[in-house]
């Protein structure tokens, strides 16, 4: 049996927009590492987009594997039936008008809904 390299199994996580958490490793121990970030750092701000050219049941992946590579970004919800996607993300590091050219340069417009 061939094993996978960890070189591998990084670049496939990289690729599908997995978020893991951070391990740190104390006297030999693996755990997760614990961040403390300031109250500005964990606002957060929800914005919902209409997304164009979603033809098919793929074209959700490529529409949030673009829009979680901006930086800030936290979480998308790409829902296909309704042509649109949710996205979590902090304001302190991006901005919607950026998440939404992501997607638009992927090929899929996006524009950001008013509220």
């Amino acid at each position: 049996m061939k094993l996978l390299s960890p070189v591998f199994i990084i670049i496939i996580i990289l690729i599908c927009g997995i978020q893991v958490p951070a391990l740190a490793s104390v006297d030999g121990q693996l755990s997760i590492a614990q961040t403390h970030s300031s109250s500005e750092e964990n606002e957060h701000q929800t914005v919902t987009f209409d997304i164009e050219n979603m033809t098919c049941t793929t074209c959700p992946i490529t529409v949030r594997t673009a829009m979680r590579r901006v930086a800030g970004v936290e979480d998308v919800d790409v829902n296909f039936e309704e042509k649109t996607a949710t996205v979590i993300f902090n304001p302190s590091v991006t901005n919607a008008e950026t998440i939404g050219l992501a997607s638009t340069n992927a090929g899929y417009p996006a524009h950001a809904r008013s509220e």
